[in-house]
């Protein structure tokens, strides 16, 4: 039976959520705002919101949880041409509305809409400004191509969604993101669901109660809450010939 919030910050532990059929895999509650306070508590437990315009906020801790482990990122051969070329450059945290307003209107096979409407800009634009949201982007031209944003609590990278305007551009700032990851320590980046594109990528599934001792045991690793370096990774990344 599905958890209706209160007020109160709090949400029903995340194995007692949905699992299959009807695409509810994960569906944990359902209601409550998209407060700071309340945003940070449920990444904190694996919980993130994902619902579409007329919903309810839907709140989600699928099982099996797809992840990204910084340091088993594929770069296939025509991506890695793409990275010694160097024709671009990488930045941190310099566009983030801009970022999430791509992603936001980025057209996707087999979606009729987006889930990032108004008041999930607003709200992941508080986390920004908190230093807990950030965006990797990708600049060709001095134009913004393509690039992702996410959440980052202790040593886990909540990824959210990635754009692209140009061949490979939102690669890139994957590319680039796993690189300054591991260079930070981080352990792990969540992607939520399991699609094609990130098992091609090197994702893979693993079971919600190894993600949440995963995520339990980052929490208290990293730096704190702040924005990250502009250029913190611009020319960093590197691919041997």
């Amino acid at each position: 039976m599905l958890t209706w919030l209160s007020a109160e910050i709090s949400f029903p532990p995340p194995d007692t959520a949905l699992a299959e059929p009807a695409g509810a895999n994960g569906l944990l509650a359902a209601g409550g705002d998209l407060s700071p306070d309340r945003l940070l508590a449920a990444y904190a437990q694996g919980i993130f919101p994902w619902y579409a315009e007329g919903q309810p906020i839907l709140w989600w801790s699928p099982d099996p949880r797809m992840v990204l482990l910084p340091d088993a990122l594929k770069i296939s051969r025509s991506l890695q041409k793409t990275l010694r070329n160097q024709a671009y450059s990488v930045r941190l945290d310099t566009a983030f509305a801009q970022t999430m307003t791509a992603c936001a209107t980025q057209s996707r096979p087999g979606q009729g809409g987006t889930w990032i409407n108004q008041d999930m800009l607003s709200a992941y634009q508080q986390l920004h400004a908190m230093g807990y949201a950030h965006s990797v982007e990708t600049w060709m031209d001095n134009t913004l191509v393509g690039g992702l944003y996410g959440m980052a609590l202790g040593g886990v990278f909540y990824g959210e969604s990635m754009f692209s305007r140009r061949r490979d551009a939102s690669k890139i700032a994957l590319a680039h993101l796993c690189a300054y990851l591991k260079q930070q320590e981080f352990g792990i980046i969540d992607c939520q669901m399991e699609t094609p594109h990130l098992t091609s990528l090197g994702a893979g599934l693993i079971p919600r109660s190894r993600f949440m001792a995963t995520v339990q045991s980052l929490l208290n690793v990293g730096k704190a809450p702040g924005l990250w370096p502009a250029l913190a990774i611009d020319g960093y990344f590197k691919v041997s010939p």
